[in-house]
């Protein structure tokens, strides 16, 4: 447990890197951009941005790691922590100082992940000759429930359609996370077997409009809006799937369970209480667009640079 706990940190903490630079670069981009590939490739222009995408794709490295060790019940928690990373790097971004409210919603956090890891002790499942009527229907019922988010999501303001789209993006993760951990098993069978097989093709194509749901969310609002969604569904789709699909067993009697949402809810109280805090919330404001010059614009920069043209004739 030990190895997936540390591999599944060091996850987190590059996750947080990317998260922090990508929406600070995604931030600068027209909204008339979002929700298309055309917003994906202008960022691709921005070096801040592919740094960015570089210590995520760390993070996803890392990340399959500890789903080779670990069940995906303990993993998909323990990332979570990427928002504790992500506070203090806004913090030193945007010099300001983390105050009580961060410190009380790290603590929040920390304590929910504890209880319902040491309550839920989650462990067991499998990977291999799963039936695809398990994954058909798990998978379906995501990618169904993320089309409908998106859908209202569009039509509601910017700084909801942020929520929503990150409401989208956090299943979408916690989907990619599942595929990566059957992913990782074809693995063991050699390089080809996985590209041979559907696991890794599904897994490129979440990967991918998930990219785009984030960047989207990143673009319309600050992290306030769409970290707290995204942060807390993943871990919810990753255990789903890990009870639901890979059969992981969870202590679920009634005490025990009772304990676990008290975990999970504890969890989301912190996530909420760090990511809507001013210093994560804090974003550098968007380029203003300059604006045309007319004649009467010419004129009046001409009177006002020159006093002496501005008297009688």
């Amino acid at each position: 447990m030990v190895p997936t706990i540390v591999l599944s940190l060091g996850a987190a903490l590059f996750l947080a890197i990317g998260f922090v630079v990508q929406q600070h670069a995604a931030a600068q981009e027209p909204p008339g951009a979002r929700l298309s590939f055309r917003l994906l490739l202008r960022l691709m222009r921005r070096p801040l941005w592919l740094g960015g995408v570089g210590a995520q794709a760390c993070g996803q490295i890392l990340g399959a790691a500890a789903l080779g060790t670990g069940p995906i019940g303990l993993v998909e928690p323990v990332m979570a922590v990427n928002l504790l990373f992500a506070l203090p790097l806004a913090a030193a971004w945007n010099r300001r100082r983390i105050g009580w409210r961060e410190w009380a919603g790290a603590a929040a956090l920390i304590t929910g992940l504890a209880l319902f890891i040491a309550i839920g002790d989650p462990h067991g499942g499998h990977t291999a000759d799963l039936p695809w009527p398990n994954w058909v229907l798990s998978g379906g019922t995501v990618i169904v429930l993320v089309a409908v988010v998106v859908s209202i999501g569009r039509r509601r303001p910017a700084y909801q359609q942020a929520s929503m789209l990150a409401l989208g993006a956090g299943m979408l993760f916690g989907l990619q996370d599942a595929l990566t951990q059957r992913t990782m098993a074809i693995l063991g069978h050699g390089v080809v077997a996985v590209v041979v097989t559907w696991p890794a093709f599904a897994l490129v194509s979440i990967a991918i409009v998930g990219m785009l749901l984030s960047q989207s969310a990143f673009e319309a609002a600050p992290l306030d809006a769409s970290l707290p969604a995204m942060t807390a569904l993943e871990p919810i789709t990753g255990i789903a799937f890990g009870a639901g699909v890979y059969h992981e067993s969870l202590n679920l009697s009634g005490a025990a369970l009772f304990g676990e949402i008290f975990g999970l809810a504890l969890a989301v109280v912190g996530v909420y209480f760090v990511a809507g805090s001013p210093i994560v919330a804090a974003i550098p404001p968007r380029e203003p667009t300059p604006v045309p010059q007319t004649i009467s614009n010419h004129l009046a920069d001409i009177e006002t640079s020159s006093p002496g043209l501005s008297g009688d004739w």
